[in-house]
């Protein structure tokens, strides 16, 4: 996945290894990479549904578990050489629209406690991955390469599963020492702004390495 990601692409070899033994048992479930899709999809769903009803634990657990899930998939798909369009499309959609969803219920979950600065960090955060997906989308449609940056899905991921586990803190913890950051809602907003940022600098990035594969083109 691309460059200049916060993860090498060596560590991303590394467990794309690691998946392939667990994805090929699954295989001999009868379980297909599609059906993995939509398993690790409905796992996600699950997961924005915990966040939306301020289940903050679970709900950073099942996205951290399903975003692991989630290399199954293509790990079987390689292995077994039953890779296709259709199926890198569909786990494409899947995810995108997962992982929104999941900031969507973490938008629910923080109105409900009345947290109105994570309702907007939220909203915004959701707003720039998608166009991080979006601008991917469109370089590859063009015949160019858009996989660059700093914070692309699984990034995100690992940042929004710790922010959800952090959030499981008091709301209203008095420590001396901490204040503030001893909150849970503390945290989550630290999540959710990072994304925000992450996700604003990967877009303008692969707008750059656009441009820059396009040369003198206007």
């Amino acid at each position: 996945m691309g460059d200049q990601s916060l993860v090498s692409n060596q560590t991303r070899d590394r467990l794309r290894g690691l998946a392939r033994p667990v994805a090929l048992g699954l295989g001999r479930l009868g379980l297909t990479p599609n059906a993995l899709t939509v398993i690790g999809f409905l796992g996600t769903c699950v997961a924005a549904v915990a966040a939306a009803a301020q289940w903050w634990l679970a709900a950073g657990i099942l996205v951290i578990a399903f975003g692991i899930f989630d290399m199954f998939d293509g790990a079987l798909a390689r292995a077994t050489g039953t890779a296709s369009r259709f199926g890198a499309f569909l786990d494409s959609t899947l995810d995108r629209t997962g992982e929104s969803l999941v900031l969507a219920g973490a938008a629910v979950g923080c109105a409900a406690a009345g947290f109105t600065w994570g309702v907007a960090l939220a909203g915004v955060a959701a707003a720039f991955a998608s166009s991080v997906t979006y601008t991917r989308a469109k370089a590859e449609s063009l015949g160019l390469r858009g996989d660059v940056g700093v914070a692309p899905r699984p990034e995100r991921i690992v940042v929004l599963a710790v922010g959800l586990v952090l959030a499981s803190m008091s709301w209203t913890v008095d420590n001396a020492l901490l204040g503030a950051f001893a909150r849970g809602s503390t945290w989550l907003a630290i999540a959710l702004g990072l994304i925000a940022v992450l996700s604003a600098i990967t877009v303008v990035q692969r707008i750059v390495h656009v441009r820059h594969q396009l040369g003198s083109e206007q």
